[in-house]
């Protein structure tokens, strides 16, 4: 098989060997990516993602890619490494929720792709940042931290993309509201809400929609908070939630910019991408066109900076 092979690219692959599908896809994997489009593949798998920055670091100069299979979490902890390097990143979608392939279009089918990472393109995207901490997707305070800390390893292995509803719905009947000020665009707000939300691409938990035009090029941050009073007004809200389309008289509040502070009374935990990195006070900034990612070649129709995976 011959799909336009990129016969100069060599790829720093790491696995996280706790990932969702990794089991049974790993070998087929590297069976794509070497033997079927000629890519070069130095392997490294860790029970520990923490050790992909440490990693990257050691073979940025061996390497002109990087690619991690696992979920948003598992490339959330890759990214500081990214950043510095300036590497490309290649994606294998073997995580539960997929929220950044999902957003890039990157297909969860392994051989589709792999043939992205090896025939694709380079796009450009903004990244997040939250008190010194890189995001891809969003960052959240209050009920998605929750969640975060309710949905087990154990749940995502045996439900997949419904352990996060089956836990949301658990938190949401025990959720507590907070009082938070939020500041922005020169205005400050003190709301009553059961969550803040900080997006800086289009999907996060399993496939909801931060806001319903969003992109991750589009050098804004998108903030929703979620001020419903009972937690029988969810059922109401979920189509909104899902779309990314909000009304304040349905107990949202939304905005965008590229700079943000959240304070709150107490310091509370923040969710990035599925992980819990940092507390407030929150200081939230946008940094535009900050990484390389290997998407499909198909999408390229818009006006986006993209560049052959090999320049």
């Amino acid at each position: 098989m011959n799909l336009n092979k990129i016969e100069s690219t060599k790829a720093l692959l790491l696995v996280n060997s706790h990932a969702r599908k990794v089991q049974g896809n790993l070998h087929l994997a590297l069976t794509y990516l070497q033997k079927d489009f000629g890519l070069e593949i130095i392997y490294k798998k860790t029970e520990y993602p923490q050790d992909f920055n440490h990693f990257i670091q050691n073979y940025k100069n061996q390497v002109n890619m990087i690619i991690i299979g696992g979920g948003d979490g598992t490339l959330n902890l890759a990214l500081d490494a990214l950043v510095e390097t300036g590497l490309p990143l290649g994606i294998l979608p073997l995580g539960t929720a997929n929220d950044l392939a999902r957003t890039l279009g990157i297909p969860v089918s392994l051989f589709e792709a792999c043939q992205v990472i090896a025939t694709g393109k380079k796009r450009y995207i903004d990244l997040g940042v939250v008190n010194g901490k890189y995001f891809f997707n969003v960052a959240s305070i209050g009920l998605s931290v929750d969640i975060t800390n309710n949905l087990t390893k154990e749940a995502k292995l045996r439900w997949g993309i419904l352990a996060y509803a089956i836990t949301a719905s658990k938190m949401i009947l025990q959720s507590r509201p907070f009082t938070a000020e939020i500041s922005c665009n020169g205005e400050s707000k003190i709301v009553k809400t059961l969550q803040v939300t900080v997006g800086n691409g289009r999907h996060y938990g399993g496939g909801l929609t931060i806001a319903h035009d969003a992109k991750i090029d589009d050098q804004r941050l998108d903030l929703y908070s979620l001020e419903v009073k009972y937690c029988w007004q969810f059922i109401g809200i979920l189509p909104s939630i899902w779309q990314g389309k909000y009304q304040e008289s349905f107990g949202f509040r939304s905005l965008s910019a590229s700079v943000i502070d959240v304070y709150t009374r107490k310091p509370h935990p923040i969710n990035t991408d599925g992980e819990i990195v940092t507390y407030t006070p929150a200081h939230f900034q946008l940094v535009p066109l900050a990484l390389a990612i290997i998407v499909p070649r198909k999408l390229t129709a818009e006006k986006e900076k993209i560049q052959p995976v090999i320049d």
